[in-house]
């Protein structure tokens, strides 16, 4: 089950569970849809993999299996600002 982090790895923006601009790679590397395309070129600081649109998971099942609380920000040079 995906984790659903609840901010870009990047720029610290929150990402609700059912954000659209979400964008995860197969490590679930969490960044937001502007991070990916001006900060990181489309590609993974961590992992170097490509990015996909976070699924969204569906509202009935967000109290059973919540969204992560634990925020996680790296420290890539494309992400200073």
């Amino acid at each position: 089950m995906l984790i659903l982090k609840p901010n870009c790895e990047c720029c610290d923006r929150d990402l609700a569970p059912d954000s659209p601009d979400a964008r995860i790679c197969s490590f679930e590397c969490t960044f937001c849809a502007e991070c990916v395309e001006t900060r990181l070129g489309g590609a993974c600081p961590n992992c170097g993999g490509g990015f996909a649109v976070r699924p969204i998971r569906p509202t009935a099942l967000l109290a059973k299996y919540p969204a992560s609380t634990e925020r996680v920000v790296g420290k890539h040079e494309a992400c200073a600002a």
